[in-house]
């Protein structure tokens, strides 16, 4: 049974990109139309199956849309008073997305988003595969078992639960699509805990 999450419960947290921390209202119906990519597979894992040309204009098409959403995104809800609560607890704080990493950072740049450790596409193997979380543990030194993945689609708390840490489902819609999936379930940033003190703002 999923449980609501609990912060003060671990050592270090690690982000989602898009649809977690911020909106940057990217279309994935879109973009796997654009390339191609049918619904039951992974846009990047479908563009390595393509011949070498039509992956770099697949490539194309998915870095147009990530500009786009660099150049757009917003802080979701509470997302940016949390990690900054996160902070002021002392706690370790990365992000790990499957976007680019020139254009995760210009997101991370455009909206002063400060954590200590920012791995991208070009970095490790994408999510589901859990390479990043445990790369991010190495880095930090903590056993994964004491680090906890925030992230709002399957994929995310795949790589979770494969990396040995607690998988947080970020689900502010209600929708309940992914929670079987989940450790951990977060409806509102608001109301996430950290060393027993609810996030302000």
């Amino acid at each position: 049974m999923t449980g609501m999450a609990d912060f003060s419960r671990v050592n270090g947290v690690i982000f989602d990109l898009d649809g977690t921390l911020v909106d940057s209202r990217l279309d994935f119906a879109v973009i796997r139309q654009e390339v191609g990519c049918p619904p039951d597979s992974g846009v990047l894992e479908f563009i390595d199956t393509l011949p070498a040309h039509r992956q770099a204009e697949a490539h194309a098409v998915v870095l147009r849309h990530e500009r786009q959403g660099a150049a757009r995104a917003t802080w979701m809800p509470g997302a940016q008073a949390f990690l900054n609560h996160l902070r002021q607890h002392g706690l370790p704080t990365a992000i790990l997305t499957r976007n680019a990493r020139e254009l995760a950072g210009q997101t991370q740049a455009r909206l002063g988003i400060e954590v200590d450790l920012l791995l991208a596409r070009e970095d490790c193997a994408p999510k589901p595969a859990p390479d990043g979380l445990l790369m991010i543990a190495d880095y930090w030194e903590l056993p994964p078992s004491q680090l906890v993945y925030v992230g709002d689609f399957l994929y995310d708390l795949q790589a979770a639960r494969r990396a040995g840490m607690i998988a947080c489902y970020y689900d502010p819609g209600r929708s309940g699509r992914f929670r079987q999936h989940a450790d951990w379930l977060l409806h509102d940033f608001h109301q996430a805990v950290v060393s027993g003190a609810p996030a302000s703002g």
